[in-house]
């Protein structure tokens, strides 16, 4: 107790009775031990749900830098807020913090699956992210006052020595839940089964710390309570554990609008097929269709005019012997490439493995792509676009001529953030060194009619990199076979637009006669070119890897 005789400390943490030593069932130098063992556990949970939030946001939503904004900065401001709040529980700390952790466990432990359920039912998770960002914001903050009267009834210190303790606790608990989250969490359990049981260690925490180290602070009755809303807690969290498979179909048969064929994690993103089990086309579950991350990328109904246009006219302008394909591990693109007959190598830059193993082993796409991949001309090399050309372009050497004739760009969406490097001026300037003197580089620019300025950003990157452009369009496009949910200009959407590049504007021809394509086709890509051309935006600066200009 404290004598009344003797001075009373003067600290930051509140009045004496709120101070009172506690009376524990162990000594003070274990006790204190206990309680920085509960705030290195509660970190490391709390940032497991920061964590959590920004990568699902970023694979339901896209813009993995607007996300982490959105997540990061409404996150400190609501703990600001709760730190504020939990001023009003001091007077009864270890009860207030009781509750707040079984409330944080299940709201962080529950966040992940609300997301996807708001995402696959609702269209829509942006407002349910920013209000789990606050809710899990305001109980986060609430903990450091509470943890801080703890550790101070515990035992009595000087305010600099207890802030050094409890802060060294938190940031070694965060660094462990900042490690756990990508190298053992996502990929042993997933996003949501490894939210679920974060929430049930930080349950199993922050009641084992109140229910048995501060267990004499609370009355009887309070004990049956917070011991019943723990056990609560932990009942519906291992429920959704057992429903996390059910749930999943579910929501994916809402997102895909039918039932998933393949659903694999390759580890760089989700791959989800749907159809085409029999045939490439028109199989059983009705035509293929390819997601990744959430997003089509390929529709069979139409995926050959989108690959037609991007390929065929870099190949048909000019010699084409030695061919690169940024991207492209679906084949796809490879297959349109090998059906000009002078081809003698292509050379695949595909950053995802699984993405190309199943495009070699699935049945409806490797019948969809005619095995491109298997082709004995195709050379697969596992590598991001970026550094396999700064790499090739080192060995290229500085008096390099560009050893490549026709190098086709096949790559995510210029608005993700991890493809805005690959649409930048650096990108570009690696591009036009491997290009050969009369080489075209074709690129897939996103949708001019929905976003003019993204397409027209991408040809003044080009342009500012030291190549030539001419911009065309896609004819046929317009819907049939265009599935719910495509983001305008991705390969299964009705509105393409490519740009062809290269060092000299005389070997860019738009309409040149290629294997399969009619003249009427070659027609409708020129008139597409003049359309785009009288619908140019000049003055447009040029995106760099520090000032990317897309979004």
């Amino acid at each position: 107790m404290i004598d009344p005789q003797e001075p009373v400390p003067i600290t930051p943490f509140g009045p004496p009775e709120v101070l009172r030593p506690a009376r524990l069932p162990v000594r003070s130098g274990p006790g204190r031990l206990l309680v920085l063992a509960a705030v290195f556990v509660c970190a490391a949970c709390g940032l497991v749900y920061e964590l959590e939030l920004v990568a699902l946001a970023s694979y339901l939503t896209g813009d993995s830098v607007t996300q982490s904004s959105v997540v990061l900065s409404v996150m400190v401001f609501a703990m600001g807020i709760g730190a504020l709040l939990a001023k009003r529980l001091r007077c009864r700390a270890a009860v207030g913090f009781g509750v707040i952790e079984a409330g944080l466990a299940l709201v962080g432990g529950c966040s992940a699956m609300a997301l996807y359920a708001c995402f696959a039912w609702c269209g829509q998770s942006r407002p349910a992210l920013v209000g789990f960002s606050l809710v899990i914001g305001v109980l986060t903050g609430a903990e450091v006052p509470l943890l801080m009267t703890l550790i101070q009834r515990v035992r009595q210190q000087d305010a600099g020595g207890a802030v050094a303790d409890l802060f060294a606790a938190d940031y070694v608990g965060a660094l462990v839940g900042g490690l756990a989250f990508p190298f053992l969490l996502l990929p042993v359990l997933g996003q949501l089964t490894g939210a679920l049981v974060t929430g049930s260690v930080n349950a199993v925490a922050g009641g084992a710390l109140v229910l048995w180290l501060f267990r004499r602070d609370l009355t009887r009755r309070a004990r049956r309570r917070l011991l019943a809303v723990n056990a609560l807690v932990l009942v519906l969290l291992a429920v959704a554990v057992l429903l996390v498979a059910p749930f999943e179909r579910a929501a994916r048969h809402a997102v895909y609008g039918s039932a998933a064929r393949v659903v694999v994690q390759t580890g760089v993103q989700e791959v989800v097929m749907t159809g085409g089990a029999g045939h490439g086309r028109k199989g059983s579950g009705g035509p293929l269709a390819l997601y990744l991350d959430g997003r089509l990328e390929v529709s069979a109904d139409n995926e050959f005019r989108y690959h037609r246009a991007l390929v065929h006219p870099a190949l048909a302008g000019g010699p084409h012997g030695r061919v690169v394909v940024l991207g492209g591990g679906d084949g796809l693109a490879v297959r349109e490439v090998l059906r000009h007959r002078a081809v003698r190598s292509v050379t695949v830059v595909e950053l995802d493995p699984g993405m190309s193993r199943l495009a070699r082993t699935d049945p409806g796409l490797a019948a969809l792509n005619h095995h491109a991949l298997d082709d004995p001309r195709v050379h697969l090399v596992t590598a991001d676009a970026f550094d396999w050309l700064r790499a090739a372009s080192a060995r290229c050497g500085r008096r390099c001529r560009g050893p490549y004739d026709v190098i086709v760009s096949d790559l995510p969406d210029p608005r993700a953030t991890a493809g805005t490097k690959l649409y930048s001026q650096e990108f570009y300037g690696l591009v036009a060194r491997l290009l050969a003197p009369d080489g075209r580089f074709a690129v897939h620019a996103g949708a001019p009619g929905e976003r003019p300025r993204e397409f027209w950003t991408v040809e003044a990157t080009l342009r500012a990199a030291g190549l030539a452009t001419v911009a065309y369009r896609s004819p046929g496009q317009g819907g049939t076979g265009t599935l719910p949910g495509a983001d305008p200009g991705a390969a299964g959407s009705g509105d393409w637009g490519f740009i062809l590049a290269g060092h000299r504007a005389g070997a860019l021809d738009v309409a040149a006669p290629a294997p399969r394509r009619p003249a009427g086709v070659r027609a409708a890509l020129r008139d597409g070119a003049r359309a785009l051309s009288r619908a140019r935006i000049d003055g447009l600066p040029p995106s760099t890897l520090m000032h990317p200009r897309y979004g």
